[in-house]
């Protein structure tokens, strides 16, 4: 979204970054389906970046250059990308509209806008599209509106310049997210998607052929980490590795949980309190399945995790207990790999729920 100004069909790779690091997919076409070409992880030091807000251009142009000098697998020499903004500032809704040819959206969305979006729109970059509907009879358009601040996109822009890149797509981490793990980015049933980083944890909610809500949260992995070590007396290090070895499950688990108890009830407590707030504030929704009827009361049926902090073992079984539904660890190669393969021998499963926003970032650039 927001910048779109590719003309040819050059190579485009995904890159992912957050407050503390950075990740690049490239994905490759072979024999008619998608593999994996190159891969990394970058560090960025405190301070660069705060809250998606860059603090410091030139230091983080640097960062990507050390990140694309450092990738697994072929290497990169393509300068188009597709990159992540961060979900903070940003704004995601689907609106009604009434049926008009496709054409005409873009300049009646516009003004339509001003009703939902919080600030001035000459302050923000908006993107519209339009949702297609299971129900051809229906009275009107869904569209989901993006909008973010012009001065963070443009500070991403400079960014990726002083690199010497040339961003292709910037589109909200939740698209990307999504992209990766709903297969054939349809859904029959309403999804919540936990995405878990390292400073912060975004909810996307999913239903039908799109987002349809999205908040974020300073609940993360980072934050658990600290907790650990806070309450067990223990260095960050040692509390990471306690953590990654036990997580919450069994007997050995149990001082993990006792230490995050406050934390891990803080998080049921925020699904509750979102899911309630979706089913009681949006309306209906065309789900695709046989004979589907407009969900009068929408419903979460299903909770996808990622993130590198869906790594906590035990997570899913605790979540599913407290929220009483369907927990699961999401799948980001679901629209990459065959069925029912979960992971490449270079990336194995575990380490491919930190790449979930990269992989869908790289999806979109394959298939552009």
């Amino acid at each position: 979204m927001f910048l779109d100004y590719l003309t040819l069909s050059p190579e485009i790779f995904g890159i992912d970054i957050s407050d503390l690091s950075l990740k690049i997919i490239k994905l490759k076409k072979k024999r008619g389906s998608l593999a994996l070409a190159s891969f990394g992880e970058m560090e960025i030091s405190p301070g660069i970046i705060e809250a998606g807000e860059i603090k410091d251009e030139n230091a983080l142009a640097e960062t990507i250059k050390k990140a694309l000098s450092a990738v697994k697998g072929k290497k990169i020499s393509a300068k188009y990308l597709i990159a992540s903004l961060p979900e903070e500032g940003a704004f995601l809704r689907v609106i009604q509209m009434p049926l008009m040819a496709k054409e005409e959206v873009e300049k009646a969305v516009y003004f339509e806008a001003e009703n939902y979006i919080p600030v001035p729109l000459e302050k923000v970059y908006l993107d519209a599209q339009v949702i297609n509907s299971a129900l051809p009879s229906s009275n009107h358009l869904d569209v989901l509106i993006a909008a973010l601040p012009k001065k963070t996109v443009d500070s991403y822009s400079v960014s990726f310049q002083k690199a010497g890149l040339k961003p292709v797509v910037f589109e909200v981490e939740s698209q990307a997210v999504a992209r990766s793990l709903v297969l054939g980015e349809k859904s029959s049933e309403t999804l919540l998607i936990i995405d878990i980083g390292s400073t912060r944890s975004s909810f996307i909610i999913f239903s039908g052929s799109s987002i349809r809500f999205t908040t974020s949260l300073p609940i993360s992995s980072q934050k658990f980490t600290k907790s650990i070590a806070s309450r067990l007396g223990m260095s960050d290090k040692d509390a990471e590795q306690l953590k990654e070895k036990y997580g919450i499950e069994g007997e050995r688990g149990k001082r993990i949980f006792d230490a995050l108890s406050a934390d891990l009830a803080d998080l049921v407590s925020q699904i509750k309190k979102y899911l309630d707030y979706y089913q009681t504030h949006f309306g209906h929704e065309h789900l695709f399945q046989k004979n589907a009827k407009p969900e009068l009361k929408p419903a979460v049926k299903k909770i996808i995790l990622c993130g590198g902090g869906a790594n906590l073992n035990g997570l899913d079984g605790f979540l599913s207990q407290g929220t009483k539904l369907q927990v699961v660890l999401g799948n980001p190669w679901a629209n990459i790999l065959p069925r029912p393969l979960k992971e490449v021998p270079e990336l194995p499963y575990k380490e491919s729920l930190k790449y979930t926003t990269a992989l869908g970032l790289a999806l979109r650039g394959v298939n552009l």
